[in-house]
């Protein structure tokens, strides 16, 4: 049976490059990077060209402005609550959007726990905040906005750009889940006046374990995990020097193929929405029409069962998912699409596809008629294909 891995936004795999740059550090270079004899400065020399690596593709001022986590839910938890925490003398609220990933709005609600308050932006039809009502939102005691720059459920993109220089304007921090958007969307965080912004390795062809946050210096925040003098004291922990040389090379290689690679997946996720539509009928596609990326998708069927054709789909060898990988597990439903003001049966008949830069045509044909087979079985069963739906 013909596999299909049409799920890259949960992870991707580690490319042979980013392989070759991490496996001299599992056995040959083993130093404790925060070491001062020469077996810690040959690991530091790695993390040191990593964090080069990382501030050059984002185009920061200094490589000191990135700080090395264990991923971006830390790295997103970092930036809400240790930037609230440092400026909260200036004031508790903070701005963020509903469609932001758990691990910013868990952030949040933890915040509120503590006494902050948070306004949560409401999306339009096809994902976009609305920049009036942000304006509309900002307040004397505002000291942060965090808002997603490419949904990773539905692949919209904000105005990025735009909103950090309201926030600017208001003498406002400003940080973005870039997650879903390095390698994607080209991100320059001083053209764009992005003051945090949080990288993950496993999205874009590294480690899974590993990611950053971009702070510009002059930043204050306070240190989320405690216990060491690592990251400049900013971060305790031994530093996974293997994972960090990964995602240094992971980061440097989506920049350097970016614009070969989205034009790959532009040509394949239109050819997939053309043979869906031409295959099966009432499929919805979610999010923004145009201001969307290559290699997210996202649909509704319509008398469809989405549990039901993602097992079905997974007998068939084709992998998909419902929602965000971090949430397809609590049987809640997309927090996203419903912030979208989809109704509760588009939301529940709802896939995502997420494209691999290894996919092929071939691939894409032996999915569709798998969907396309899949969906016809539910909706021989579905009770509104019996009530005369169609």
């Amino acid at each position: 049976m013909k596999k299909v891995y049409l799920d890259s936004a949960a992870t991707t795999f580690v490319s042979s490059e980013v392989l070759a740059e991490m496996l001299p550090c599992f056995n040959t270079i083993y130093g404790n990077s925060n070491s001062i004899h020469s077996f810690g400065r040959e690991a530091d020399a790695i993390v040191d060209r990593a964090r080069d690596r990382i501030a050059n593709a984002i185009n920061a001022s200094k490589s000191n402005e990135i700080y090395f986590t264990s991923g971006g839910t830390e790295a997103d938890n970092w930036a809400i609550k240790g930037i609230a925490h440092a400026y909260s003398n200036k004031g508790k609220h903070i701005i963020t959007s509903a469609i932001e990933h758990h691990a910013v709005l868990d952030s949040c609600k933890q915040l509120e726990q503590e006494g902050f308050e948070v306004t949560y932006l409401p999306v339009d039809r096809h994902g976009l905040i609305n920049i009036v009502e942000l304006l509309h939102s900002i307040r004397k005691d505002t000291t942060l906005i965090s808002i997603i720059a490419v949904n990773n459920e539905v692949g919209t993109i904000q105005n990025i750009k735009a909103i950090a220089k309201i926030a600017h304007d208001y003498g406002v921090i400003f940080h973005t889940d870039a997650v879903s958007a390095i390698g994607s969307v080209k991100l320059d965080v001083q053209d764009m006046e992005i003051d945090a912004l949080t990288i993950s390795g496993h999205k874009l062809y590294g480690p899974k374990g590993i990611g950053c946050l971009y702070l510009k210096n002059g930043i204050r925040i306070e240190p989320l995990i405690v216990g060491g003098s690592q990251e400049r004291e900013k971060r305790g922990g031994t530093v996974n020097v293997p994972a960090v040389a990964g995602l240094g090379k992971a980061v440097e290689i989506a920049v350097r193929d970016l614009y070969i690679n989205q034009q790959k997946l532009k040509s394949i996720r239109d050819y997939f929405i053309r043979s869906i539509s031409e295959k099966i009928e009432f499929v919805q596609v979610n999010g923004h029409p145009q201001q969307k990326v290559n290699s997210i998708v996202n649909m509704s069927f319509e008398m469809v069962d989405n549990e039901s054709l993602l097992m079905l789909l997974d007998m068939e060898g084709v992998a998909v998912s419902i929602a965000s990988a971090c949430t397809s597990g609590s049987n809640e439903q997309s927090h996203v699409l419903k912030a979208m003001g989809l109704e509760n049966n588009a939301i529940h008949s709802s896939i995502r596809f997420s494209f691999g830069k290894n996919i092929s045509k071939a691939d894409i044909d032996y999915a569709v008629e798998a969907i396309a087979k899949s969906v016809e079985r539910l909706r021989s069963i579905s009770a509104l294909t019996k009530a005369g739906r169609r």
